[in-house]
């Protein structure tokens, strides 16, 4: 039996979790949005102004999948929620329960952070992943959107074209 263990992201962990970013964003069909390098990597999880965390699940002395996160705020709640920017799991190591268990993994922090809930977007074609995340008795808020400004759109509002 293969020995599965989640361990919070070190330096050194870094070019793994760049190989995990790309290969999520070839599934998502949006590798040609990647624009990090493992040295971005490394100075958004461990630099002196990183918000992010990472976990890295292990079979063995392998890495097989990983999921990043920060904590964002719901004034509603008037409390801290996690959100979970992104889960991979490598296709061989599927079907194990080895995303469940980073799932669980997260949400057994965020509660110890106290956090008043866990969110994360997923793709609306992405039917195995819905499923998966309804099996954990997920809800879908499909009546909310995501809205992003970006590139030439956010520096055009926020006044600072040509700048950088």
């Amino acid at each position: 039996m293969a020995n599965f263990h989640i361990e919070a992201a070190r330096p050194e962990d870094c070019g793994v979790i760049l190989q995990f970013i790309r290969d999520l964003a070839e599934y998502e069909r949006l590798l040609d949005q990647v624009v990090a390098t493992e040295e971005d990597v490394r100075r958004e999880l461990f630099g002196e102004k990183s918000v992010i965390r990472a976990v890295v699940a292990w079979e063995d002395e392998t890495p097989v999948g990983f999921a990043l996160y920060f904590f964002n705020f719901s004034t509603f709640l008037t409390r801290r929620g996690l959100y979970l920017e992104d889960l991979y799991v490598t296709p061989k190591s599927r079907g194990k329960g080895y995303g469940k268990q980073l799932m669980r993994h997260l949400a057994k922090t965020a509660k110890e952070e106290g956090c008043g809930r866990f969110e994360w977007s997923v793709l609306d074609w992405n039917e195995p992943a819905i499923g998966f995340y309804e099996s954990l008795g997920a809800t879908l808020m499909l009546d909310w959107r995501i809205c992003r400004l970006t590139g030439e759109a956010l520096d055009r509002f926020a006044g600072t074209e040509g700048c950088k």
